[in-house]
């Protein structure tokens, strides 16, 4: 299997998964899971599944990051 390799944003896929979460954030599939767990992260629960639509993402991300660009 190929592994997907993000060099920008707009890369990623709409909705994220754990795995792409953690692939971004350089962090483990486990800590990915925790972090789409924790209040204020802004995942999404569809059927069964957690997603995290990319915007929300990326936004999220800048706010943890104090707006850094």
């Amino acid at each position: 299997m190929k592994e997907t390799t993000y060099k920008s944003y707009d890369e990623l896929p709409l909705f994220l998964n754990a795995e792409t979460v953690a692939k971004v954030l350089g962090v483990s599939v486990s800590s990915g899971y925790e972090l789409m767990r924790e209040p204020g992260f802004p995942a999404l629960r569809v059927g069964n599944r957690i997603v995290v639509p990319k915007e929300r993402f990326i936004r999220w991300v800048n706010e943890q990051s104090g707006g850094v660009r």
